[in-house]
């Protein structure tokens, strides 16, 4: 048992960790991730189920037109989009520079996302007055491949 609390006890003496160092370029240049970083997503917006949520609220997206502001407006832009397996990583590209890639997400699920309702006003906090419909997505979607930025 003494032998037992006497382990236990030095345990997290050797679990402590370096302190922390800053590194030069060619360091950090040799540090390796392997497989980078995965995250998932799980976004609600304007969720009408929260306690406290909006019940009207309004993306007012704005053009000129020479005269006078037009603003297309969408009520009430709301849903649930989860996103599963969105990777991070830096690769090297074949001539030795370095790429940052990330992976498109392997599983999206939209939740009914959208709005409900489209205008085209001159004053984007007026009434809506109009509507040029609405959107309603439920419904799966698969991707694969990755986007790639590297400097020139």
């Amino acid at each position: 048992m003494k032998r037992l609390v006497a382990l236990l006890l030095t345990v997290p003496a050797l679990l402590q960790a370096a302190p922390s160092k800053p590194m030069d370029d060619n360091e950090l240049s040799g540090v390796n991730a392997r497989d980078g970083i995965s995250f998932a997503a799980h976004i609600a917006i304007n969720d009408p189920t929260l306690v406290g949520a909006v019940t009207d609220s309004r993306l007012s997206l704005g053009f000129h037109d020479g005269a006078e502001p037009r603003y297309i407006v969408l009520r009430n832009v709301r849903g649930t989009v989860d996103m599963f397996a969105i990777g991070l990583n830096v690769k090297q590209r074949p001539d030795g520079g370095d790429y940052i890639a990330i992976t498109l997400p392997s599983q999206v699920r939209y939740t009914n996302f959208g709005f409900e309702s489209m205008s085209v006003q001159n004053d984007p906090s007026a009434a809506v007055t109009g509507n040029l419909g609405s959107v309603n997505i439920n419904g799966n979607l698969q991707m694969q491949g990755e986007f790639r930025m590297w400097a020139h």
